[in-house]
């Protein structure tokens, strides 16, 4: 190994970051966060409705329903954790104190939507995820009167 391997090696970051910007930008939009939900609830819809092979059903057929059900798992809990995050981002940045005037409820709004979203996470109940997504919706209003109060 050269020096200038040593050295990059040295310098080369152990992890990479990836953060939403704390520059005050304004820019926010809960709309992520409702494609996440909706998102959410389809897959779980897909995972109640997924028929599972009869015992003797040959070995491509399993293999076709565990595919089906671990990408439909795996994209549940992709959104419903990108919900948190969203929602996350939106209360701890956009929200003020002078905000609550228009949505004084949100700090128990966005306690719910951390709790059913990781119902979603761990289980597969679809009312789960509807409510989730009523929740998110809900949340979008929220926002929007306290964009709007701002003027």
């Amino acid at each position: 190994m050269n020096l200038r391997t040593a050295i990059e090696r040295l310098l080369r970051p152990a992890e990479i970051a990836y953060a939403h910007c704390d520059v005050p930008c304004g820019i926010y939009d809960p709309s992520d966060a409702e494609t996440d939900a909706e998102t959410v609830e389809k897959m779980m819809t897909l995972i109640a409705d997924l028929a599972k092979p009869a015992g003797d059903a040959p070995a491509s057929d399993w293999a076709t329903y565990n595919n089906s059900l671990s990408r439909y798992i795996a994209t549940k809990e992709k959104h419903a954790e990108s919900v948190k995050h969203e929602v996350r981002i939106i209360w701890g940045d956009f929200f003020k104190t002078p905000d609550l005037a228009a949505a004084p409820n949100v700090h128990e709004h966005v306690w719910m939507i951390m709790q059913t979203a990781s119902k979603c996470r761990v289980g597969t109940a679809v009312a789960d995820a509807q409510a989730l997504r009523a929740q998110t919706a809900e949340f979008t209003q929220m926002f929007n009167a306290a964009k709007a109060a701002r003027g």
